[in-house]
């Protein structure tokens, strides 16, 4: 019986540590051509504690570049021990503000009797370009960004509207969580997954304490509900944006 309420303990911590999807360029500004060739890494993970699911292949990987959508095709299934991602290379030939996105496949989530959907994007400028990161790329919810989203230190505020159907999601859970590839350690559950709320404009903001990338996921249930061995499930909508943060040299 001890060994049993141990692995219910450690079950539900893990379903408490914040689901993140994952879109991470190999860079969030270009600068010269030797950083154009982007390498895009897709994951469904828990960021602070580095614990991965399964990715299945998304339902649709682009991006929003000059106000049209390009579908990106070059998915690579690659594994981190028994775990699914996808890596994509993508050519950035001009300047242009690169909205890159995924739209995965729900992730059903026994411990909490929910499929998991979360709408991923984030945003590289290109050459300078510095022009429509605020701008909405038409997914069914969005964080538009209320700070300029990349060319961020360490200690900067990150501002964002979250958008559900094209309209302001108000009181909406933000969670906010580091992709700790240092190895940190929180000093307890509580430290692991931030949260902010939204207001009335679906506004909310955070300060970003470290150097490295942070993932923001704004949820919300869906209006749709996805039908799993007879019976209908409810589905987190999350809305994320990844963005990075560096320090001076």
């Amino acid at each position: 019986m001890r060994l049993k309420s141990l692995l219910a303990v450690a079950s539900l911590a893990c379903a408490s540590w914040g689901h993140f999807g994952v879109v991470i360029p190999s860079n969030s500004t270009i600068d010269e051509p030797s950083q154009a060739k982007e390498i895009i890494t897709y994951k469904f993970t828990h960021p602070f504690e580095g614990m991965m699911m399964s990715l299945d292949k998304p339902v649709e990987a682009g991006v929003f570049v000059g106000g049209k959508k390009e579908l990106i095709s070059n998915l690579s299934e690659k594994k981190d021990g028994k775990m699914s991602y996808y890596e994509a290379q993508y050519n950035i030939k001009e300047p242009g503000m690169y909205q890159f996105y995924m739209d995965p496949k729900p992730y059903f989530e026994p411990a909490e009797n929910i499929f998991i959907r979360h709408i991923t994007k984030t945003i590289v400028n290109a050459y300078g370009y510095g022009e429509g990161w605020d701008e909405p790329i038409g997914l069914k919810t969005e964080i538009i960004p209320l700070t300029r989203p990349y060319g961020l230190y360490k200690g900067n505020i990150f501002s964002g509207k979250v958008l559900y159907k094209g309209k302001p999601a108000k009181n909406t859970i933000v969670e906010v969580e580091y992709l700790n590839s240092k190895s940190l350690k929180a000093p307890g559950e509580d430290y692991i997954t931030q949260e902010v709320k939204t207001n009335e404009l679906g506004e909310f903001s955070f300060a970003m304490p470290l150097a490295g990338w942070w993932g923001f996921s704004a949820l919300n249930e869906d209006d749709e509900t996805i039908k799993k061995d007879g019976k209908e499930y409810p589905v987190e909508i999350g809305a994320v944006i990844w963005v990075e943060t560096k320090d001076y040299e």
